[in-house]
């Protein structure tokens, strides 16, 4: 089975419910799921990626509900790979909370928090206080026997491979991995990929798939990032995948996309066959 997995931010108007019906009808193997705190004020919006997402695991649903969908993931056999939080660096409670609602999902992984980075503080004071976060947050993972990542984003600490590769370093990669974001590189952090790769190692846990781009705003000289479609942007996808099988990449490829060009139904069908295209030209060996 191709180890193709979806994140539930970019389906914001489905439930859990229907995402994972049609997450099996389209050949995805598992699922990612967003989990965040909604106040009862963003109900009343319009579901959005980041407001009111309907597919959102939040920390007041019950354990029967949760154990009612892992039985439907199950029987729809698609995994859970991993629980997407937005944890606070430093917040070892939450952490722990998010380990738990991992273990009744069955998922492998969960996002851990890095400071944001806005130059307010130095990146010297920040760098501490995520590498103690991270050092601690293993030994909850350990205990918990599911692995945090910490993701290349813009606007973190960990920007890039690299800026990632140190704040992981020394940790144990059974329980402490990097998610590895292309996309979100084009906004800051751009490194060669294949080299990338190698720096990270057996840090490398988890790959998204999505692009952005670069456009001159009107009417001024500035430039700004806009995401856009995955076969329209900056990433060279089937480049990107001939790194990864050099470096002997094995795990999952996760679609999160941000590019408002499909309906939800679209997008996953669009997904599937553009994964399954890219995979074939690259010759990159998805299968276990």
């Amino acid at each position: 089975m191709s180890k193709y997995s979806v994140f539930s931010v970019m389906t914001p108007e489905w439930t859990p419910e229907k995402l994972l019906e049609k997450l099996h009808q389209y050949g995805y193997s598992a699922v990612e799921w967003r989990y965040k705190r909604m106040g009862p004020e963003l109900r009343v919006e319009a579901p959005s990626f980041w407001g009111n997402n309907l597919c959102t695991i939040t920390p007041a649903m019950s354990d029967q509900y949760l154990a009612d969908l892992h039985e439907k993931a199950t029987e729809l056999q698609v995994s859970t790979l991993s629980i997407n939080a937005y944890l606070t660096c430093g917040d070892l409670q939450e952490t722990e909370n998010v380990l738990k609602v991992a273990k009744k999902l069955g998922a492998q992984m969960i996002r851990l928090g890095v400071p944001s980075y806005d130059g307010s503080q130095h990146y010297d004071d920040l760098f501490k206080k995520a590498r103690l976060y991270i050092h601690q947050a293993e030994q909850l993972c350990e205990q918990y026997e599911v692995k945090g990542l910490i993701e290349t984003h813009h606007a973190t600490i960990a920007p890039s491979a690299s800026m990632a590769w140190r704040l992981v370093d020394g940790c144990h990669p059974d329980y402490i991995g990097v998610l590895y974001d292309p996309g979100n590189l084009v906004h800051e952090g751009y490194e060669n990929h294949r080299m990338a790769l190698q720096l990270l190692g057996p840090y490398l846990a988890h790959v998204h798939v999505k692009n952005a781009k670069w456009q001159r705003e009107d009417g001024n000289m500035k430039w700004n990032v806009q995401w856009e479609r995955v076969d329209h942007g900056v990433v060279c996808w089937e480049q990107v995948l001939l790194d990864l099988e050099e470096v002997g990449y094995r795990g999952y490829l996760g679609i999160e996309d941000f590019s408002r060009a499909f309906s939800a139904e679209k997008s996953l069908a669009f997904h599937e066959a553009f994964l399954k295209e890219v995979v074939q030209k690259s010759g990159f060996s998805l299968f276990e």
